[in-house]
């Protein structure tokens, strides 16, 4: 028998990345310790752990690329590299001792609603439980995309993607090919090709690319931080309200984006003197349309001798050559991936099955939608960070985790309010009105009317990805739970829960939630909720009783 077997606790954390470790600190903030966060691999990190490959580093400076909980006076540069912020989160799990909450090498296989008992029956590597409340916190960027090349399987040499880099196969000398020239692309070219003989880029599409200004940050500089903390707030706060000044451009004035064009043009200028190079390198979509990426050593790589840029995808392997969609052909040792994860068709979302027996995968087949970005109609109780439409062209995902963290908080508050077992299930209207309101506002942007074929769009041409507003805008609409966007569940009485335990309590208060005990008294309003039962309307063929809003 598993070890965890037959367990019951109140929330489980899906991903120890930034996502789940903050989910982790806000609920002991919030008073809950009866949670674990279920990690697939042996450490924290997430996809800061996973990507290492050389020249790893965030496009958004340090100060800015943290907890505002978690203040770091400490980081050495202005764009931190992925051993500085993986160990930041390191140190943020050993500092809010979260440590004894998380299971590691514990990877989710299945998590089925149970609408008798309302609760998440989970199945993992390491054993099987059930929870009240899942939080999804696996992110976007965790599992590879690695595109299907015919006879890429006959290929002699070293295959691998840029998130599963292989350190112990040495580069020097070899003849390596490199797939893509999306964010990872740009940092691995310039750290690879000073060492190998031969690199040959596969570019489908060129990038828009800015000189990226990072600089170290002096002993003097960390020491005044540390010193007067309201210094690195104010550092903070300085370089959120620049971003927000510049979400107009992206959302509502794709325009003005021109003047950015220009400098991208010059920065390829300075290093590209080829004129027929730098033609093949210009996009041809407005900036901005894609990702914008920043690096001052990506081009100079590309002018060095030993460096060919081949325009189109890899198309084709036979043996060691690989043959380019024009059909240029080159001869490598290696092949290196750098072709972006599975962002719009989340694998997690085919092992989470909801109220209607459908995974929530098959649910959004027609796209991604949550109402709010975090919950999806018919997953009572489950709630996703960076979940659909919650990304960002030009700022922190920190900042629009912190925001959904919120959410979470006031969602479990909701819970306790309530009383006695109850669940929260999004009403498809809510879902459809929000995802209504934000698909209207997408039409203006850069991300839909740039011209380009981009990760942020899914296989209908849906912009499931980013948010098309400031983050100040996404705080103030996941501040607070309305509870007339959703469905309240009860189990009916005299259900009992059997065959768990639970690990811990959660507050200073009697545990109500597995019992058929309503402490809300039927009529009672809970913040715009009229509690009433309605098990005889229908809602007892699953099992549960409905509770208006």
């Amino acid at each position: 028998m598993a070890e965890h077997e037959h367990e019951h606790i109140r929330v489980a954390v899906v991903g120890a990345g930034f996502g789940g470790l903050g989910a982790a600190v806000r609920l002991r903030r919030e008073g809950i310790t009866d949670f674990v966060v279920l990690e697939r691999a042996g450490s924290v990190g997430g996809t800061w752990r996973d990507n290492s490959y050389p020249g790893c580093a965030c496009d958004v400076p340090s100060h800015l690329y943290s907890f505002s909980f978690a203040p770091h006076p400490e980081w050495p540069r202005s764009f931190s590299g992925q051993e500085h912020i993986r160990a930041y989160l390191e140190h943020v799990t050993d500092v809010f001792g979260l440590r004894p909450h998380i299971r590691f090498d514990s990877e989710v296989k299945r998590m089925l609603w149970d609408p008798e008992r309302l609760r998440w029956d989970i199945e993992t590597s390491s054993g099987s439980f059930s929870a009240d409340v899942v939080v999804s916190a696996t992110g976007p960027l965790s599992d590879p995309k690695t595109p299907d090349i015919p006879g890429l399987d006959t290929f002699p040499g070293k295959v691998f993607h840029s998130a599963r880099w292989d350190h112990d196969h040495d580069l020097r000398g070899k003849r390596v090919a490199m797939v893509g020239t999306g964010a990872s692309a740009i940092q691995i070219v310039p750290s690879v090709q000073p060492l190998v003989s031969r690199l040959t880029l596969f570019q489908r599409t060129p990038p828009w690319v800015l000189p990226r200004l990072d600089r170290a940050i002096g002993g003097a500089e960390r020491a005044v931080h540390r010193a007067l903390p309201f210094t690195t707030r104010l550092r903070r706060g300085l370089l959120w309200g620049v971003r927000e000044l510049q979400v107009q451009a992206f959302t509502k004035h794709p325009g003005e984006l021109g003047f950015v064009e220009r400098l991208a043009k010059r920065n390829m200028a300075r290093a590209i003197k080829d004129p027929a190079l730098r033609a093949r390198l210009t996009p041809d979509y407005r900036i901005g349309c894609k990702r914008i990426l920043l690096s001052s050593t990506y081009y100079p790589a590309l002018a060095q001798p030993n460096v060919e840029v081949v325009d189109g995808g890899l198309s084709e392997v036979r043996g060691s050559t690989v043959v380019a969609a024009d059909g240029t052909e080159a001869e490598v040792d290696v092949i290196v991936f750098g072709t972006g994860f599975h962002v719009t068709d989340m694998p997690i979302a085919e092992r989470v099955v909801g109220v209607e027996g459908k995974t929530l995968a098959e649910t959004w087949t027609g796209g991604m939608e949550a109402l709010r970005g975090a919950s999806a109609a018919g997953f009572p109780n489950f709630m996703t960070l960076i979940g659909p439409n919650t990304g960002l062209g030009n700022s922190s995902m920190i900042l629009m985790i912190e925001s959904q963290l919120n959410y979470l908080a006031d969602y479990l508050r909701q819970l306790d309010v309530l009383g006695g077992r109850v669940a929260l299930d999004a009403r498809r209207s809510a879902v459809r009105v929000w995802n209504h309101r934000v698909q209207e506002r997408m039409k203006r942007t850069v991300w839909n009317t740039g011209g380009c074929t981009s990760w942020y769009l899914d296989a209908g041409g849906r912009n499931t990805t980013v948010w098309p507003g400031t983050t100040g805008e996404f705080r103030r609409a996941t501040r607070r739970v309305d509870l007339a966007e959703y469905a309240i569940l009860r189990a009916p009485s005299g259900k009992k829960t059997a065959g768990t335990r639970n690990t811990a309590d959660t507050r200073n208060t009697a545990d109500t939630r597995n019992t058929a005990q309503d402490t809300t008294a039927p009529g009672a309003t809970v913040r715009g909720a009229t509690v009433r039962d309605t098990a005889t309307q229908g809602a007892a063929a699953q099992g549960t009783t409905e509770v208006s809003a």
